[in-house]
Parts: C-alpha cells; structure tokens; sequence
C-alpha cells in the first residue's frame, strides 16, 4: 500500500476515534509528509526501512532541523506504523530499532509585566480588527491559553456573568478557566462591534470565519516587530508568563496546572525554574540569616 494512502486513513483515524484537534491533524501531515518529500510520492509502506529512516534524519541534520523537529516528526512517524502494525498494514516496524535524539531542555521564555503592557498597547482599538486583535491578547495573559483553544472559542464557552471560559484543550479535554474583568470587557466590547458579523464563533478573521492559529500568529509577530522588543514572544510565550507570574504572586503548582490544562503536575513544575525572583524570595523567606 502507498505511504500516501496509509496517512489519510491514519489521520482519519485520528480525527474520527481519537477525536483529535484540527491544529493537531495540521501537524501529523506535515510532519508525515516530508518523509514523502525526501523520498518518492510513490513511496510504499515497505519500502520505509531503517536505512531510508536514517537517510531521512541525516539530511534533516545537514539542514540543521531544530531537536524538536527530529523529534516530533520520529514521533508521527512511530505513531503511524504503531497504527499500520494494528491494522495488518505492515508485518514490520522499522522505527524499532531507531533512537530518538535528546530531547533538549529549554526554559519556557517569560517577560515581565511592563513588557506585556507595551505589546498589548501596539494594536489599534479604534479599528474592529485592532479591538479583536486587543481582546486576543488580553486573554492569552488572563487565562494562559493554548492558541488552538483561543480560536475554537464560541460565544456559549463565554460566560461574561461569571467571569468563565469553557475551553477544549488537547485531547478534547474539557475545562473551566476563569478570566479577568479587563479581558471580559475587551472581548465584550469585540463583540458588540457594528462591524462584527453575528457568527457562533468568538474570534472572526477579516472574513468574518473563525481565525485561525496561523493569522493569530501572522498578527502577533507584527504587533512584536512593531512594539521593538527583542524577546522571542510567541503567544505560547504569554500562557509561560501568566503561569510564572502566578507562581510569583504565591499561587500553588497544582492550581497553575489545572489552570494551564497539563494532564502532568511535573509540566508544571518547569515554571520553578523559570522565576528567579520566585527563588530569591523563597530563599529570604525561610534561610534563617537571610
């Protein structure tokens, strides 16, 4: 059977028994398809062998691909013949004798308060565009959400009463997260704009269809260029910086954790070793001569 074919039904799958998110289904095809791209659109499922899969991890080396990039696209590819094998697709896995690089630990990027208010003051909210641009923002900072969470909001997630989001994280995983009254009026005043369509969705692009991932992106590296920070922020940057600035204010890991949506309190844990104002504050307030 074609690599090719073997994909769909993977993702298929995927969408249908596992439930998984669009962004999600995005990646896996990307990730699958560069195999096809290194070596044939013709490529069958048994002509993906050890040495093909070795050939494959040494051009990407030679092109200098990131060590998630390595790792994210063995993981689909271990993912898929995982699926093969269950199917009777394949009789053979050649990814059982292949070792994923080390994964390398980087600090999540956080900035400081005043930094936060200096981007988020960079749209123009005299425009629709700039005040949904705007609310956009004031919510990843209020809740720390992930940006497929953020564009799959509906105005029935919003509860402006109780100050609540009903959210969808990974897995299809539901969860309350509160919000703070700043961004319930920024997503308040968005939606009451004249120029807004009257649409389900919370977060409309230019066309008046749910925004997607990618615009927000689009969006967010302009209003970083514009705002002439030097920080490497993505809109993951501002759902680190809510949470270390949580736990700089005092708040407890296993909130933080149920907040952010991690299945794993040790993700969370990541956020001590973020902080060093956090550990000098510990630190003077337990030493005994501190």
């Amino acid at each position: 059977m074609l690599f090719a074919d073997v994909v769909e039904k993977f993702l298929r799958y995927l969408e249908v028994v596992k439930g998984v998110s669009p962004h999600t289904l995005r990646a896996y095809r990307i990730d699958l398809v560069s195999l096809l791209n290194f070596a044939s659109s013709e490529l069958h499922m048994t002509d993906v062998t050890k040495r093909l899969i070795r050939g494959y991890l040494s051009q990407m080396h030679a092109q200098k691909a990131a060590n998630r990039t390595l790792l994210r696209r063995l993981a689909a590819l271990r993912s898929l013949f995982r699926y093969a094998m269950k199917e009777k697709i394949v009789t053979e896995n050649p990814l059982d004798e292949i070792d994923s690089p080390k994964r390398e630990k980087k600090l999540p990027v956080s900035i400081s308060y005043a930094q936060v208010e200096h981007l988020f003051n960079q749209p123009d909210t005299s425009t629709y565009l700039g005040l949904r641009d705007r609310a956009i923002l004031e919510l990843f900072y209020s809740s720390g959400l992930r940006l497929s969470e953020l564009t799959q909001l509906n105005r029935s997630d919003f509860d402006e009463k109780n100050l609540m989001l009903n959210i969808f994280g990974k897995g299809k995983k539901q969860r309350m997260a509160p919000i703070t009254k700043t961004a319930a009026r920024w997503i308040r005043a968005y939606l009451d704009h004249p120029d807004r369509p009257d649409r389900q969705e919370i977060f409309l692009n230019k066309w008046g269809k749910r925004i997607t991932p990618r615009s927000i992106d689009r969006n967010f590296a302009r209003y970083l260029k514009a705002s002439g920070l030097a920080e490497r922020i993505t809109p993951h940057a501002i759902r680190h910086t809510i949470a270390t600035h949580w736990l700089e204010k005092g708040m407890d890991l296993k909130t933080i954790q149920m907040l952010l949506g991690h299945s794993s309190l040790s993700t969370t844990t990541i956020y001590t070793h973020v902080s060093a104002k956090l550990k000098r504050e510990v630190y003077d307030r337990t030493h005994p001569r501190a």
